[in-house]
């Protein structure tokens, strides 16, 4: 009574494959929540003060923004949750350990946001770069 896959519909292979393969990805992507500490060094921000851990934290950001901007565009194309999974998923994972790392470091530091640098009105610095004319022709 054993059963011989050429029994089966020709494609149904293919599509086992492509099944078990994204059940497989699926379960990495809900697994590295959990596992982005362990690709990052837990020791890097120890000696970061607060100046340094708030630029860190702030690249990190722009970095996992970057990277689920191209995982998002990457999986609006054919096969996307593959080439997603496999051409970014690790950087993804590995910058989110460095951030939660960085976010640690800043809590155990209690640093805080540095309040944002006032710029000079554009007016005033024109004016006082200016120097006033002085012509020998005034008193005509």
């Amino acid at each position: 009574m054993a059963a011989s896959f050429a029994s089966f519909p020709r494609g149904f292979g293919a599509l086992l494959a492509l099944l078990l393969g994204g059940a497989a990805l699926s379960g990495c992507a809900s697994m590295s929540e959990t596992v982005a500490p362990a690709f990052a060094d837990p020791a890097k921000y120890e000696l970061y003060d607060c100046k340094q851990l708030e630029g860190e934290r702030k690249a990190l950001a722009k970095r996992t923004a970057d990277l689920q901007a191209l995982m998002d565009k990457a999986e609006t194309g054919a096969g996307g949750a593959v080439v997603s999974e496999l051409a970014y998923r690790n950087d993804y994972v590995a910058v989110r350990g460095q951030a939660q790392l960085a976010e640690d470091a800043w809590r155990r530091n209690r640093c805080r946001e540095s309040p944002p640098e006032a710029t000079p009105p554009a007016a005033s610095t024109t004016a006082a770069a200016k120097p006033a004319s002085k012509s020998g022709k005034a008193g005509r």
